[in-house]
């Protein structure tokens, strides 16, 4: 047994070996992104344009504004893409439901109507 303690203890690599690889904290850089890399440039918070021009309304007959709330399918952008805050986005959703259900704007993408 003592034998087989002294065979483990040369076996393990000593520290000064280990120095070699870098430690966790160099492998991030500053931003906190990992060794995959990042997503590209930090992007600022946006802010509500609805705040910031004072909008108390949102009118469904506006169908050129309701038209950058829509995805390309026809789905109601988030509030993370859009930039809106939470008050603004459900009177956005609320104003889009009532324009579809008026046949002001589709239901969906006009490429999924026509072909299926």
């Amino acid at each position: 047994m003592a034998d087989e303690r002294e065979v483990n203890d040369v076996a393990a690599p000593a520290p000064a070996e280990r120095s070699e690889r870098p430690e966790r904290v160099e492998r991030f850089d500053r931003r906190g992104r990992g060794p995959g890399g990042g997503r590209g440039r930090f992007q600022r918070r946006r802010i509500c344009a609805f705040c910031v021009d004072k909008v108390d309304k949102i009118d469904y007959k506006d169908i050129n504004l309701l038209r950058r709330f829509v995805s390309d399918t026809g789905q109601i952008d988030s509030r993370r893409r859009t930039g809106t805050c939470a008050r603004h986005q459900r009177r956005v959703t609320e104003a889009i439901k009532r324009a579809r259900f008026l046949a002001l704007l589709p239901y969906t993408a006009e490429h999924i109507r026509r072909y299926g």
